[in-house]
């Protein structure tokens, strides 16, 4: 296993330049296979959940290249509506492929999605939507079988704000007969994005950002080259970063909106932060305080993508914070490693009670997910000492050049491959 070898207790200073959105490029590549004209994506992050859909695609017959750091996808020849599970138990996204497939194919067998284990996050909202626009499923050797003569567009309610279903919704609706109306929607910006991508090409969808989305069918879409909007939680881990080990950070490309509630977090930790146009600046100096309370919600709520690294922070601010994941029931699974290196969390079901300390120790910690492994690094970035962050497997998934990014701010962290 790859690991970190990180030297705590620098101060990072400088700026950063955000990569595209993880959340964002992942349903925009499972969107190009709703057209059988080029589309290419831009500014794609290497990243291997980036990978790993393209070879998605391509296993459905689709033609994806990397030409200077663009996706460029031709799914004129995808013929295949089934997707192995190898590849599915590998990426959660994988899901969003069932609208797209069931667009295209009006057919789609799909094995139940994986990528991190944080949570059992049933997919029964994708499927009682689907089964609404006039999808048949049934399941077999773990698989989910879907069928229809046609999709027809309908009225429907989400019982939570889905982001997944919300997006497989709008990928199912763009060439639906009649219209889709779809209440209790997510409002994720990343959803915003999708509905930008899918206009672009010819789709006819409104209200993404709401609680209401409505998607007119449209008989066919065309190729499309679309920038992907930047990433709010890469940006959020960055500028916690400089929270846990001072200095003074500046996060291009993000709109501050985007990240309202964590950038008022920060401030009530004590750390001083200031937002023109796209451009976020923290400055922290000293020992700040504990959050008291944070609880992880529905966008514009805290996000859950960010809940391992805001833990991290608490966990040397002065004070306690009590910290609850609203979305995930296995989300805290980081916090043994965070212990090892001398924090003080308890854990009781999806509370954490966080009382903060002077500063953590370097230690030899694994990362199990994506977001706790990144909250991991960060501690280990403010701690005293040396630590090893193992499995980088995970941390790969969304950070694209995320050591170098941190070698850039004046970090000592170095990546040793086994």
């Amino acid at each position: 296993m790859d690991k970190f070898i990180i030297e705590g207790g620098r101060r990072l200073f400088g700026s950063i330049r955000l990569q595209s959105a993880k959340n964002s490029v992942l349903p925009l590549f499972a969107a190009s296979v709703l057209t059988d004209r080029e589309v290419t994506i831009r500014e794609v992050p290497d990243i291997a959940d980036v990978r790993c859909m393209a070879r998605i695609l391509r296993e459905l017959g689709a033609s994806v290249r990397f030409e200077e750091g663009n996706a460029v996808i031709d799914s004129s020849n995808a013929s295949s509506h089934r997707i192995s599970s190898a590849l599915t138990k590998e990426l959660r996204s994988s899901v969003f492929m069932l609208g797209s497939l069931l667009t295209r194919f009006h057919r789609a067998a799909i094995a139940y999605p994986g990528g991190c284990d944080i949570g059992l996050r049933p997919i029964d909202l994708h499927l009682s939507a689907l089964k609404r626009l006039g999808v048949d499923i049934s399941e077999r050797d773990g698989y989910i079988l879907c069928e229809c003569e046609r999709l027809r567009g309908a009225e429907l309610v989400l019982d939570f704000p889905s982001v997944g279903a919300t997006e497989n919704i709008m990928l199912a609706g763009v060439k639906a007969e009649g219209t889709t109306v779809l209440q209790g929607a997510a409002k994720e910006p990343e959803i915003v994005d999708l509905q930008s991508f899918l206009n672009a090409m010819g789709a006819k969808v409104s209200g993404a950002g709401t609680d209401t989305v409505v998607i007119q069918g449209v008989p066919s879409l065309g190729g499309v080259s679309f920038a992907p909007m930047k990433d709010r939680i890469e940006a959020g881990t960055f500028l916690i970063a400089c929270a846990i080990c001072g200095g003074e950070v500046e996060v291009k490309g993000v709109s501050a909106e985007n990240i309202g509630l964590l950038i008022h977090k920060l401030r009530e930790n004590g750390c001083k932060i200031h937002t023109k146009n796209d451009k976020i600046r923290i400055s922290s100096y000293g020992r700040l305080k504990c959050n008291r309370r944070i609880e992880t919600m529905p966008f514009p709520g805290f996000p859950t993508d960010l809940q391992a690294q805001i833990v991290a922070l608490n966990a040397i601010c002065e004070g306690g914070a009590l910290i609850v994941e609203n979305l995930f029931e296995t989300r805290f699974k980081y916090v043994p490693e965070l212990l090892k290196m001398g924090a003080d969390i308890e854990v009781r079901g999806r509370t954490a009670f966080v009382r903060g300390k002077a500063g953590l120790h370097g230690a030899s910690v694994t990362a199990g997910d994506l977001r706790g492994g990144a909250a991991l690094v960060l501690a280990a970035l403010g701690a005293e000492g040396v630590s090893e962050v193992n499995d980088l497997s995970h941390i790969d998934r969304g950070y694209s050049s995320f050591r170098e990014k941190l070698l850039s701010l004046g970090a000592k962290i170095e990546r040793v491959y086994d």
